[in-house]
């Protein structure tokens, strides 16, 4: 298995940022991972989901956004996010082309994802990925609003869930799976962090093992 650090320029005047390609040997998919808001691709979440995918054979391409990579509180601008998620899939398919691509994250990362694709077809991506996708707000009234762009996209979907997350009713995102035909897993007990509580009997890190083996099942053979 290779581990490879790489950079790649964002966006035109924001300079390089960080990113991490691990590749196991008998990989045929490789899926470009961005991270959350308030963590970026060094998090131990991303680090475990990056490594529990490597071990079921998918490769990976973690990144970092420009406000991460700076050390800044604040996201950047979403057309500056936008233009990261493709730049990323860009450097992904330069570091690991004979891969097939997947793309998506956690959080955030999925949603920014989701909105590039949704804009204009991300180059040779073939599949989307949410792990923890934030329909609404957190404490707000739950809202389909985050994921009405979803419809524009017309490749096969998979939410990664937990069914304690208070940033995706179930009620409403199950309809809205429905509706895109995309792919539903619900992680009982976790949260949107994928955070299970001791009264389960299981760890946080059973719970990503869970998410890993969800993702790796759902890519599958990609000439299936």
């Amino acid at each position: 298995m290779g581990a490879v650090e790489l950079h790649f320029e964002a966006t035109r005047g924001s300079g390089p940022v960080s990113a991490r390609l691990l590749r196991p040997d008998a990989a045929r998919w490789l899926l470009v991972l961005g991270h959350g808001a308030g963590a970026g691709m060094r998090h131990p979440f991303m680090e475990a989901i990056a490594a529990g995918l490597a071990a079921r054979g998918v490769a990976s391409l973690r990144y970092q956004v420009p406000y991460m990579e700076a050390g800044r509180r604040g996201p950047d601008p979403q057309p500056v996010l936008l233009a990261t998620v493709r730049a990323a899939v860009g450097a992904a398919a330069t570091a690991a082309g004979d891969l097939c691509l997947a793309a998506g994250g956690k959080s955030m990362g999925g949603r920014m994802t989701s909105l590039a694709a949704a804009r204009e077809p991300l180059p040779g991506v073939r599949r989307i990925v949410f792990l923890g996708f934030p329909l609404h707000a957190a404490g707000r009234t739950p809202s389909g609003e985050r994921g009405l762009h979803l419809s524009q996209l017309k490749l096969p979907i998979l939410f990664v869930q937990g069914a304690r997350d208070r940033l995706a009713d179930l009620e409403r995102l199950r309809p809205l799976c429905a509706s895109l035909g995309a792919t539903l897993r619900v992680v009982e007990g976790a949260d949107h962090s994928f955070h299970v509580p001791r009264r389960s009997g299981r760890s946080d890190a059973e719970a990503i093992e869970e998410v890993a083996t969800a993702v790796a099942g759902w890519l599958g053979d990609p000439d299936a």
